[in-house]
């Protein structure tokens, strides 16, 4: 029997009991003795490493240790919530990240953040209970993306809160708080802020890409958000970008991750690389900044990355024998990593963290499931609504859903994303709000004219038999993912249409270890070209007369593959459907497009039947997103955008309907700007909804019926053209987002209209104030409309005389405000010294006594402004210059 430490021995004898006191057995080595500082444990730990290990532990798939006086679990860093829980089964999915940023709403978004997390804590505790410590089942988040939105063609702006530096670091900070927790010993979760630094595409470049900017746009655009989110926030993680930075890759850039981050900014945390990014250095066609792999993780060690996502860390064994680097500096890094995996409570008794006793009940409980509505709610942006065309009647007869985004379960969910018990479509969330109007649906077009909008093989066109008397394909269902031995279930099932998130297919399945095979015949209504393929998660292959048409295999997101072939009507085509499951979500769908279908038709006689339509348009994450290499077509090119306008097949069904003359609402669904020009000049109403999560469909409903007064505002700067623009790979921000821009766009950054209407007076502020101390602002906003609704309160400070000051504005500071109809509410803003500080020519942020004029309302202090939506007053500082710390 193993002695206890005599204060254990004392505790007990006195009758008391400490939870903060885990005693481990008195000859448990240090590393596992909580007595210790974490500091000290962290020191033992490393100590007891052999290189191997060392150098195992240095990369993102981290392995166990199991030896002499040593164990260690096996954990994987790479672990995803952009907006919710990715990849890992069944999670709450918020709003896409741009949403969340038109809601300019931080207290929001630290509730979804504690509910992410919360979802984060609950499910890795139930992974670890049953040794599961794979990809997408730990705790250290590679969230939130706090890249500046400078470019509305870049596929991946999705994931960001937009273009502006302060709505970006005062969001990102909220979020980051909520997902590491406020517990002064433990993290609930660790989050990471990406892409550092001056990160925002090309997307087919960014493997080779050198971001060459001015100091003052480093300083002044590209890293605020940064700062913020480590000085502020405290976030403990940090993932380098794959570009190169004035010449050097930003994961071997020692300006970057040392004399910035480190020594400028004191960050303490942990660096990671982005996935792949050090094997760049030196592969043909990337940066080619050296010419081994051992050069170039000795590289991203010297500068300071402490973990990598890759592979490249295995030539360290070669690095160190060519004393390209030292065991020491290996050591850094490992005590890095093993501070955050102490501070996350791995190596403690789980009593002595109260976030190991979160519920797995939390995982997509109706309280999250509500805030995820409450979130999309508040992210939708009215941006034109002519005549009162909105709210509609709740009493409306017929109502017309189209577009190509009005049923597609996909696209609400955007990237990285988690998997929820149901999406509500806009089809489906209308049907549910309005229960008396008689609802009728079309696609009405594809998203492009190049790519097939596939559907769900129908019964009717799936046979047990070549003779094409049973409906349906004979299925067999195996225990495990390889289709061994005989199958626990035969049976027909009417058409592939699986979801199993919530149960499965056979009582007793391990989610992550089953398998399914279909076999059957296919037979063709009409002959022509069809797209037939699989949309699945995450293994998959199917066979059409013993050929394979496509295959499906990737652990990170649900994948749609399809195939065009030729076939003919009235014929049977064998038909074999494999699928296999490794993961907590297992997805798959048999689905097709056939040819000949006039969709644009199709809607125009759905729409003349109607009293009025909801048109579903936008884009989608199956066209714009993250590195979609070979993706090309009209405005598209490899996750990125060439054109600002909607694809030429849905203006053209736009059109179509508007010439019925019916009343016509646009809803937009995406993750970017779009030039609406057209729409905006001949349709009535137009909403801005994004990618809005699994209850994007009610929320859009609840604004187009009034049961919810819009409130979001853009969060970035709606053109009229790509050609407003400098060349999307010329990272100046000179004529970027509304700070710099002095054309007219179509909808500006700030901008949003509410059913109620709000009215500004009373701007106080000092005409005069001493250089170096705070400003104090304030405002009274009244709701002049006839309902109860939230308005943003926008403060925008513009330096009138300093050749430092590029700027034509800046957004210095924001209040969401309830407020009742006629009630009154006087808002105060506190303006910090740095708030009127600039660049100056030779990189240094000063102060001078410049003139400025501070703008307070509703939107910018542009001539479009109405009288009541803006005030503004001029400010002159007083006194001697002073330097600031950049």
């Amino acid at each position: 029997m193993k002695l206890l430490h005599p204060l254990r021995c004392l505790a007990v004898l006195l009758g008391v009991f400490m939870a903060s006191a885990y005693c481990p057995p008195i000859d448990s080595p240090k590393y596992l003795n909580p007595k210790f500082s974490t500091e000290e444990r962290v020191t033992d730990l490393v100590s007891r490493l052999t290189l191997k290990q060392k150098i195992k532990l240095l990369m993102y798939t981290s392995t166990a240790i199991d030896s002499a006086g040593l164990k260690v679990p096996a954990y994987n860093w790479w672990n995803e919530c952009l907006h919710g829980v990715a990849r890992a089964g069944k999670a709450t999915v918020f709003p896409q990240s741009i949403a969340l940023a038109a809601t300019f709403d931080p207290a929001l978004a630290g509730r979804v953040a504690a509910a992410i997390s919360d979802e984060a804590r609950a499910k890795y505790e139930q992974f670890s209970r049953a040794d599961k410590r794979g990809i997408y089942q730990g705790l250290n988040f590679w969230t939130p993306n706090i890249n500046i939105f400078r470019d509305p063609r870049w596929g991946r702006g999705m994931e960001t809160y937009g273009e502006d530096p302060y709505l970006t670091g005062q969001l990102a900070g909220a979020f980051i708080r909520g997902i590491q927790g406020d517990n002064p010993k433990y993290f609930k979760a660790i989050a990471t802020v990406k892409h550092f630094a001056v990160h925002s595409g090309p997307e087919a470049s960014r493997s080779r890409f050198d971001a060459v900017v001015s100091d003052r746009d480093f300083y002044q655009t590209y890293t605020p958000a940064f700062k913020t989110c480590i000085q502020d926030a405290k976030a403990y993680s940090v993932m380098c970008a794959y570009n190169r930075f004035r010449g050097e890759p930003c994961c071997g850039s020692t300006f970057l991750l040392h004399d910035v981050l480190r020594q400028q900014w004191g960050f303490n945390g942990f660096i990671v690389t982005d996935c792949g990014a050090v094997g760049m250095f030196h592969k043909k066609g990337t940066h080619e900044v050296v010419p081994t792999p051992e050069q170039a993780v000795a590289l991203a060690i010297k500068a300071g990355v402490d973990l990598e996502c890759g592979s490249t860390f295995n030539a360290l064994d070669k690095a160190l024998a060519q004393k390209l680097v030292t065991e020491a500096e290996l050591d850094v890094a490992l005590e890095r990593l093993f501070t955050a995996r102490f501070k996350l409570g791995f190596f403690d008794d789980p009593k002595e963290n109260a976030y190991t006793r979160i519920p797995y009940s939390t995982v997509e409980s109706a309280a999250h499931v509500g805030l995820a509505l409450e979130t999309a709610q508040k992210s939708i942006v009215l941006l034109k609504n002519e005549n009162n065309t909105l709210p509609l009647a709740k009493t409306i007869k017929t109502l017309a859903v189209v577009g190509p985004n009005a049923d597609d379960e996909e696209v609400p969910l955007a990237n990285y994303h988690g998997f929820p018990s149901r999406v509500v479509t806009p089809l489906a969330g209308l049907r549910t709000r309005l229960p008396n109007t008689k609802i009728l649906y079309a696609k009405g077009s594809r998203h492009t004219a190049e790519v097939p909008s596939l559907n769900l093989v129908p019964t009717d066109y799936l046979f047990t038999t070549a003779a094409a008397n049973v409906h349906g394909l004979t299925a067999e269902y195996f225990p495990n993912n390889k289709f061994e031995g005989q199958p626990t279930l035969s049976r027909v099932d009417k058409t592939v249409d699986f979801y199993w998130i919530n149960d499965l297919p056979v009582k007793g399945f391990d989610r992550q270890n089953f398998s399914v095979r279909w076999r059957g015949y296919l037979k063709a209504p009409v002959s022509g070209r069809y797209s037939l393929g699989v949309y699945g998660y995450d293994q998959g292959q199917l066979l059409l007369n013993d050929s394979a048409v496509v295959d499906i295999n990737d652990e990170h997101e649900a994948q749609l593959r399809y195939k065009v072939l030729t076939l003919e009507a009235g014929k049977t085509y064998k038909l074999e459907l494999r699928f296999a499951s490794s993961k907590a979500a297992p997805l798959v769908k048999l689905k097709w497009e056939v040819p000949g279908q006039d969709l644009q038709a199709q809607a125009v006689e759905v729409c003349k039947q109607a009293n009025a339509v909801v048109l579903c348009m936008g884009l989608s994450p199956r066209i714009e997103g993250e590195a979609m290499k070979g993706f090309a077509v009209d405005g598209f090119f490899e996750g990125d955008r060439t054109k600002l306008k909607l694809p030429d097949t849905q203006l053209a069904l736009i059109k179509a309907v508007q010439a019925l003359g019916k009343p016509v609402v646009l809803v937009l669904l995406n993750g970017s700007a779009v030039a609406v020009n057209w729409e905006n000049e001949h349709l009535p109403a137009i909403v801005e909804a994004w990618y809005g999560g699994q209850q994007a469909g009610n929320a859009l409903a609840d604004v187009l019926t009034g049961a919810v007064n819009p409130s979001g505002r853009l969060p970035v700067t709606f053109y009229t053209s790509e050609t407003q623009l400098p060349a999307f790979d010329n990272y100046s921000m000179q004529g970027r987002t509304y700070r710099y821009f002095a054309g007219q766009p179509l909808y500006e950054f700030g901008y949003g209209l509410s059913y109620s209407s709000f009215t500004y007076s009373g701007l106080k502020v000092a005409a005069a104030a001493a250089l170096g101390q705070p400003v104090t602002v304030s405002a009274t906003v009244r709701n002049s409309g006839a309902r109860a609704g939230d308005e943003i309160v926008q403060l925008y400070l513009a330096n009138t005389t300093s050749k430092n000051q590029p700027e034509l504005r800046t957004l210095k500071g924001f209040r969401r405000v309830t407020l009742k109809p006629g009630e009154l509410r006087t808002v105060t803003f506190q303006l910090a010294a740095a708030d009127f500080s600039t660049i100056d020519d030779a990189g240094q942020r000063v102060l001078n006594p410049d003139a400025f004029t501070i703008s307070v309302g509703g939107r910018q202090p542009t001539k479009s402004a109405r009288t009541g939506q803006v005030l503004t007053q001029a400010l002159r500082l007083t006194g001697t210059p002073k330097a600031l710390k950049r």
